[in-house]
């Protein structure tokens, strides 16, 4: 079996597992998009997910993205930034990633701006939360999400069409879904606000051990990395 006929294998019974989910709350299959996460994966695996049934690339490190992107690995699949961004490496991302996922602060959110209107382009971003509150993750805190919002509304150069959460790993799958159901209300809070730019129509959450519950919960993209690739191969240090 070649390699793109194993991916695709992989990818057809996510998707099962997707239609699944989404039947079980109702929702149109339709609405639900897979962000094939590809961190640590070098190009030429990149390539050969191509035409398996994704809809879109995730990548967590600028580096990785600025290389696959250099030798054409993504095709004319949709590229998302999933990772943390930092400030000073906006330059790269913006105007290569159609989906910049991780902006979390007015620092990063003003530096994404001030790169798109060098390009005299518009920068579409999710703006990431830190649903649970922990101090090792990034995100913008709930309770101050909305005035990220209202900054963003104001700028020309961005637009926000969303949000994204890595919520806290949980054994009782029960609690996990508290999480996806707390982001899916704040959502429904900042989707519902009077917006003059920001459209939100996109929420990102949900991963490879986790994405069915995402689902149930309102997610409209999961980001799954280990269960298309298998587990990631880090370089020895």
């Amino acid at each position: 079996m070649t390699q793109h006929e194993e991916l695709t294998q992989k990818v057809a019974a996510i998707r099962q597992r997707m239609d699944a989910a989404c039947r079980a709350a109702g929702r149109d299959p339709k609405t639900v998009l897979l962000c094939a996460a590809s961190k640590t994966r070098d190009a030429d695996t990149v390539r050969q997910a191509l035409g398996t049934g994704i809809d879109i690339f995730g990548e967590n490190r600028v580096q990785e993205l600025v290389e696959k992107h250099a030798a054409g690995a993504y095709g004319d699949t949709p590229l998302h930034f999933i990772g943390h961004l930092q400030t000073n490496k906006v330059r790269q991302v913006v105007g290569v990633a159609d989906l910049i996922e991780s902006v979390d602060s007015d620092r990063l959110l003003e530096a994404v701006e001030k790169e798109a209107a060098r390009q005299n382009l518009r920068q579409d971003i999710l703006l990431e939360v830190n649903i649970g509150g922990e101090e090792s993750k990034s995100g913008v805190a709930p309770d101050a999400l909305m005035d990220l919002l209202a900054r963003a509304d104001q700028l020309c150069h961005v637009q926000v069409r969303g949000l994204m959460c890595i919520p806290p790993k949980c054994e009782d799958p029960a609690r996990q879904r508290e999480w996806f159901a707390a982001m899916r209300r704040l959502f429904d809070q900042a989707a519902a606000q009077p917006w003059q730019r920001n459209q939100l129509t996109i929420l990102s959450m949900g991963m490879s051990g986790d994405f069915e519950a995402a689902i149930q919960e309102g997610a409209t993209v999961v980001r799954v990395g280990t269960a298309i690739f298998g587990p990631r191969a880090y370089p020895a240090p």
